[in-house]
């Protein structure tokens, strides 16, 4: 006998073509409404041109490329923490500011990550 949870978790290719419309949606959220965001971008730009005008190798361009990706999932589950909080605690609560203090942590230990891999793939050739 079939009931209907089973029927509704069958795979469907239109359901999984929808849900990266909506990741997608995600990500047009996060670049439109999060400042950093933006910042982050321009670091790419830059860690792009110095990793092209150095001719670095794969290996290092591998480095760069879960650094930065390190950095812009951690600031958009910063930016999803930052809206649910918004919408489940609209007045002041401490545990709101903590979690919003947290996240936010998470994202500056990220991006420091990510200064000092830059820093290790690119100072020698700087220097």
């Amino acid at each position: 006998m079939t009931n209907t949870t089973d029927i509704s978790k069958k795979f469907s290719i239109i359901k999984r073509a929808k849900s990266f419309v909506h990741a997608g949606r995600g990500v047009w959220i996060f670049i439109k409404t999060t400042h950093n965001a933006w910042i982050h971008l321009m670091a790419l730009v830059l860690v792009i041109v110095l990793g092209i005008y150095f001719n670095i190798t794969k290996f290092e361009w591998m480095m760069l490329v879960f650094a930065v990706g390190f950095v812009f999932v951690s600031e958009a589950f910063n930016t999803a923490i930052e809206i649910d909080i918004d919408l489940t605690s609209p007045s002041y609560h401490p545990y709101a500011r903590d979690t919003k203090d947290v996240a936010a942590g998470a994202v500056l230990i990220s991006a420091t990550v990510a200064v000092v891999i830059g820093i290790l793939v690119f100072g020698h050739y700087i220097i």
